[in-house]
C-alpha cells in the first residue's frame, strides 16, 4: 500500500511517501516559506523522485491539528482536494500524537507540547506500545503551562516540542527527573510520522475519514470567533 502524507501544522512542513510502511523518501523544509506555496510541489517532486503518479497512492495522510490554523487549513484543504480527485481514502491524525512518534524508543510517558503563544501549549499524554506506536492517556488539551505542570509533576515524561522547549526551565524546577531532547529534527511533527499512524490505523480496520465532514481540530477558536464570543476560548 503507498501512503502520501503531509504534515504542516507548525512553522515547518514536510511530506513523505511509504511503501507498506516503510518510508520510500521524505521532504522536510523548514521555517521561512508559505506552506502554501511549497507543500504541492513537495508532493509533486517526491513522486517525481519515487518514479510514482497520484494514481498509484492508496492512502492520504496529514495532521487535523492542533497547531496553526493556517497550517492545519492548508493541509487539510491539500489531501480533501487530492481524495476528491482521485477517490483514494483520507486518515487524518493528531499533530501531538505524530510529535510523540519522534520519541518511540522511550520507555517512559512522552509528553508533547506545542507553543499556542498567549503562555499557554497544546498539550498531550501519551506512551509507546509494542509496535512503535503511541497510546493517548488523555485528550489533547490547550493549557498554560502551570497546568501542564500539574498534571505531569508526579510521572517520569520526556517532553518534546517547540512547546517543551520554550517551558525547559520551569518544567525542569516542577519535575527534575523530566527528560528534553534538544534535536531540532525531533521537535518538529514529521510527515513520515502521520503516513505510519495512518497506514496502522487503516490496516486495523480503523474507519477513513470522510473528505467532505473532515474538520480541524484548532482547541482554540480563532481570533474572529473569540471576537464574536469573548467568554469562550477552548473548543474540543
Amino acid at each position: 500500500m503507498i501512503t502520501l502524507a503531509i504534515e504542516c501544522a507548525t512553522d515547518a512542513a514536510s511530506a513523505a511517501l511509504l511503501s507498506d510502511g516503510e518510508i520510500v523518501g521524505e521532504i522536510c523544509l523548514g521555517a521561512g516559506r508559505h506552506h502554501s506555496e511549497t507543500v504541492l510541489k513537495s508532493l509533486d517532486f517526491l513522486l517525481k523522485l519515487a518514479g510514482k503518479k497520484i494514481e498509484d497512492v492508496d492512502l492520504l495522510a496529514c495532521t487535523r491539528g492542533p497547531g496553526s490554523f493556517t497550517g492545519v487549513r492548508i493541509g487539510i484543504a491539500t489531501v480533501k482536494g487530492l481524495a476528491l480527485a482521485t477517490g483514494k481514502p483520507i486518515v487524518a491524525v493528531s499533530t501531538l500524537e505524530t510529535l510523540a512518534m519522534n520519541l518511540s524508543f522511550s520507555p517512559r510517558l512522552i509528553a508533547p507540547l506545542l507553543d499556542a503563544r498567549r503562555n499557554q501549549v497544546y498539550a498531550g499524554l501519551y506512551r509507546m506500545k509494542e509496535g512503535g506506536l503511541p497510546e493517548s492517556l488523555e485528550p489533547d488539551y490547550l493549557a498554560g503551562i502551570d497546568v501542564v505542570l500539574q498534571r505531569t509533576s508526579t510521572k517520569e515524561v520526556d517532553f518534546i516540542g517547540n512547546g517543551a522547549l520554550a517551558y525547559q526551565k520551569s518544567i525542569l524546577e516542577n519535575n527534575p527527573a523530566s527528560g528534553f531532547y534538544d534535536a531540532r529534527k525531533l521537535n518538529h511533527p514529521l510527515a513520515s510520522s502521520v503516513g505510519l499512524l495512518a497506514f496502522g490505523r487503516f490496516c486495523q480496520g480503523c474507519k477513513d475519514d470522510d473528505p467532505f465532514s473532515l474538520l480541524p481540530t484548532y482547541l482554540r477558536l480563532s481570533e474572529a470567533e473569540q471576537k464574536m464570543d469573548p467568554g469562550v476560548e477552548i473548543r474540543d
